[in-house]
Order: structure tokens, then C-alpha cells, then sequence
């Protein structure tokens, strides 16, 4: 079987001291093994990049940026390959994964922008014969840990826009799914990037630990649920680390009664199913104002359902595939089975489906929910599947208050033709992310993602703007050259400009 190691100083490196495999999740069987790296590990990319850091922080911004053009070239031309590598190893469609991909490039391109972003800001006669500027100074080595669901997207989210900014990179991916990962980092090297800039390393807790308590990372990115989020904030917190943790979702979307049901059936079924549900973006809770609404919109998605189809991620007709693993294929039929024990009506039960021929893949099918109250856990709680609750309540002010009373506040949406409402949604509504018509608000790469509440711990946001501040501290220096034949005394007082 064969044995995916790490990417440590521009060479492929193997760890075997433990190893866990690495499934297709459409067939339900073991296909790879991944090594997991130890602490020593760890510290060996540590220590490459460390060594790097000092060259790459002085090679001049346009050569960084040049290596970012050459890579999304090299993204592009290898598209394919790493939209297979996704499928096999996440189960994604590969219209899914392609459209990961782009999203992933797009951030790619935006970092070739740093000549621009990083020039800093100059003030000349700040004070009598005094100039005053700030530069963006990289932090050094830095890390990033990212999730199963976009094993190529997230990634890029952070290590393009770090590197461009002159820092080194230690990326630890999702151990579930990193071929595409490891992948997509050797074309770095391929466009021209120095060893020991970037480095992977997969693993576990012990090579996540090993990243938050050694000192020579400066900063640590990270997107997953929210328990670890909480516990990767807290850890690089407490050793002096600057940290951002995208945590977990339950986004909610908003059906007016003006609403066009039409479009919004057609938008539900992409943002609650596409990519089995496995998404922080996904829309998972249909909030219908008024039992009129709650009836048309549980009527006609019921019809639409009914031309999903499940499969593996070859077939470029399915919509979407397995979820990750069988565990996770039981914590979602868990769910499903516990709102309907407390209450809920299964409408569509998605809980037994076996496509032809992947019978033993980790298969959940398209399931919708009504009657769901806030009190039930199957909404408490983030379900990360292929499952849409729909709720009922009376007004617009109601549904508002059950999305600022939950404790994610990642992504939200509301369906309306009325603007004033919209305005009122956008005004007040307590989520990072909002969509008007629009399922998934996930934002274009020149601005940046982050939830709000229990969704994100830190100050900064990912990608974008924001992803400059994280990336990079800002230095202000002041000079002033007095001429030779002045001589000034001593001032006591604060200088100011008076």
C-alpha cells in the first residue's frame, strides 16, 4: 500500500513510526497509508524553515510575487490531477473539487498583488524637517492547520498570502485526505520557490502540539470545528503566539413570504447538499415565516429531491458523494435519528441509501427535516452532512432572534424581494457573512472569511485584506536628519506639533 509521507525542505521525507489509513470513501476501502509525524518530525520542518526564513524575508517582493504567478500557472495546468486526487481521497465530484480549486487559485492571485499591498505608507514633514512611515515586516516561521473538507482550498487560503509576505510556512493538512495537499506544495517548489519556505507535515494531536508549543513558530492559522478551534486559540495564546481558529457553523436562511420558492428550492439544494454538506458555509436550517411558506417550501423541495443523484466522484452527472468516513457517516445518521426521536418529521430520509455498486461507501443521502424547534440537538449542534431542518416561525423578528441567539455565527441568507427588509437582515443580524439571495456569501478573494461568535476565535479574519494584518506586523519609524550647524536643548515636555 502505498505510504504518503511529508514535504520537508524541497524533498519528499517518510515517517514510519506510525501510519493510519487513508480511505475512498465512495468504496469504503483503504487505498493509502498516511505516515504521522512525530515531534522530531516536526522540528526537522521546523528547522528548515527557520533556516530559509532569513533569505526569503530579504528576496525583494516582485521575485515573490513572480513565484505566485508561476504557481497559479502550474495549479492551472495540473488541475485535473489534483481534482482526481480530491475525489479518490474526500469523495468530492470533481465538478465540486474544480470549483474548490478556483477559489483556491483566485487567492493565488490575489497574493501576486503583494508589490502593491506591502508598500507601507510614508508622511513626509510629519513634524519640522521629520519624514514618518510604517512597513509590513514578516513574523518568521509560521504554521497552518487545515481541515478534510478543502484540502485544497483552505491551504490556500493562508500559505500563498504568508510566503508572498516573506514569511516560511509549516502546513499540517487533514490527515484523511492529503495527497492533494502534498501535491499542490511540490508545484511551489516546481514554480520556483526555495526549499525549506514551505513545508508539510501530516499528522495528529501530537504534530498540531508540537506546532503550538515550540517558539520558533510566530503564528498559527486554523479552520475545524469549533471545540478544537477553542483549544488551538487558547494553546497558542497562552505560548505567545498570534492565532486565528475558524470554528463551526449553523448557518440559517431566512424565507420570506415575497420570497420566488422557485429560486430558492433551486438554491437550497446546492448550499445544504453540495459537497455532502460538508461545508462551514452550508446552509443547513430553512427558516420559513409563516406556515404558508413552511408548507410551498417543504412541498417543492420534496419534488427537487427527487432527481439528486449520489455517487462517486467520477461520475460528473452526480451532485454529490460520500461524507469523509464511516464514523462520520454514523455521527450524521446520529443526528438524523435524534431529531426525529425528539420530535421532528423526516420528510426525506436520506439515512439507508446504497448507490449500485458502492454499497460499502460512506453514503448519506439528501435529508429533509420540518418541524425542528431550537431545543432539539440535531440544531444546536453543527451536523456537517447532507442534511436540511426547516423551521417555523411568524415573523421576520422571530427568525433573526433564533440566528443571533445561537452560539455559531458564521454565514447567514435571507430570500426576500423587499429591500427594506434586507437592509433591516444585514443591519442587524450578528453573523460575519450574510447573503441577500445569495446561499453561500463566501467572500471573493479580495475581501476576506470569518464568522463571528464561537465561529472564529482571534481578531483578524482569513484571506484578503485581513490576511495581510495576520501575516505581517507593522513598524513605524520616524527620522529626522537636524542640520549640523544647529545645536537644540534638551525638551522635557511631549513633543507635539504646537
Amino acid at each position: 500500500m502505498n505510504l504518503i509521507g511529508h514535504f520537508i525542505n524541497g524533498q519528499n521525507v517518510s515517517d514510519h513510526v506510525r501510519t493510519q489509513a487513508v480511505f475512498n470513501p465512495a468504496t469504503g476501502q483503504a487505498t493509502k497509508e498516511v505516515a504521522l509525524a512525530g515531534k522530531q518530525t516536526v522540528e526537522q520542518a521546523i528547522a528548515a524553515a527557520q533556516h530559509a526564513f532569513p533569505e526569503w524575508r530579504n528576496t525583494p517582493v516582485i521575485k515573490r510575487a513572480r513565484v505566485m504567478f508561476r504557481f497559479k500557472e502550474l495549479l492551472e495546468k495540473n488541475a485535473d490531477e489534483i481534482c482526481r486526487l480530491i475525489g479518490e481521497e474526500h469523495g468530492k465530484i470533481l465538478h465540486d473539487a474544480a470549483g474548490e480549486l478556483q477559489r483556491g487559485i483566485e487567492n493565488v492571485e490575489y497574493a501576486c498583488g503583494a508589490p502593491e499591498f506591502l508598500k507601507g505608507e510614508f508622511s513626509k514633514n510629519a513634524g519640522p524637517n521629520i519624514d514618518s512611515w510604517s512597513e509590513f515586516q514578516p513574523l518568521g516561521v509560521v504554521a497552518g492547520i487545515t481541515p478534510f473538507n478543502f484540502p485544497a482550498m483552505v491551504p490556500l487560503w493562508m500559505y500563498p498570502m504568508a510566503i508572498v509576505c516573506g514569511n516560511c510556512f509549516i502546513l499540517k493538512p487533514s490527515e484523511r485526505d492529503p495527497s492533494s495537499t502534498l501535491f499542490i506544495a511540490q508545484l511551489l517548489k516546481e514554480a520556483g520557490l526555495p526549499d525549506g519556505v514551505m513545508n508539510v507535515v501530516n499528522g495528529d494531536k501530537e504534530a498540531v502540539d508540537t506546532l503550538l508549543h515550540d517558539p520558533r513558530i510566530q503564528a498559527v492559522s486554523f479552520v475545524g470545528s469549533t471545540p478544537i478551534a477553542e483549544y488551538i486559540y487558547s494553546t497558542a495564546a497562552a505560548n505567545g503566539k498570534r492565532c486565528q481558529a475558524l470554528g463551526g457553523a449553523k448557518n440559517h436562511a431566512i424565507v420570506m413570504p415575497d420570497a420566488d420558492l422557485d429560486n430558492v428550492v433551486n438554491s437550497l439544494l446546492g448550499a445544504a447538499f453540495g459537497s455532502s454538506g460538508e461545508r462551514c458555509m452550508a446552509l443547513s436550517v430553512a427558516v420559513a415565516v409563516g406556515d404558508e411558506v413552511a408548507e410551498q417550501l417543504i412541498e417543492r423541495m420534496q419534488v427537487a429531491m427527487q432527481g439528486l443523484k449520489v455517487g462517486v466522484y467520477s461520475e460528473m452527472s452526480n451532485d454529490f458523494g460520500p461524507v469523509i468516513t464511516q464514523q462520520h457517516k454514523e455521527k450524521v445518521v446520529g443526528y438524523i435519528d435524534s431529531a426525529e426521536q425528539q420530535g421532528a418529521k423526516i420528510v426525506v430520509d436520506g439515512r439507508h441509501l446504497q448507490p449500485a455498486g458502492y454499497e460499502q461507501g460512506f453514503f448519506v443521502g439528501a435529508t429533509l427535516i420540518d418541524q425542528v424547534t431550537a431545543e432539539m440537538t440535531s440544531y444546536q449542534e453543527e451536523i456537517f452532512g447532507p442534511v436540511l431542518q426547516v423551521m417555523r416561525v411568524q415573523s421576520m423578528e422571530q427568525a433573526m432572534q433564533l440566528i443571533n441567539d445561537h452560539e455559531y455565527g458564521n454565514g447567514t441568507c435571507i430570500y426576500t424581494r423587499d429591500g427594506e427588509a434586507a437592509r433591516y437582515f444585514t443591519d442587524h443580524i450578528m453573523v460575519g457573512m450574510v447573503g441577500i439571495n445569495v446561499p453561500l456569501p463566501v467572500p471573493v478573494a479580495y475581501h476576506s472569511f470569518g464568522g463571528w461568535k464561537r465561529s472564529l476565535f482571534g481578531d483578524l479574519y482569513a484571506y484578503g485584506p485581513d490576511g495581510v494584518r495576520f501575516y505581517t506586523r507593522r513598524k513605524t519609524i520616524t527620522q529626522r536628519w537636524p542640520s549640523a550647524n544647529v545645536r537644540e536643548g534638551a525638551q522635557f515636555s511631549m513633543p507635539t506639533l504646537n
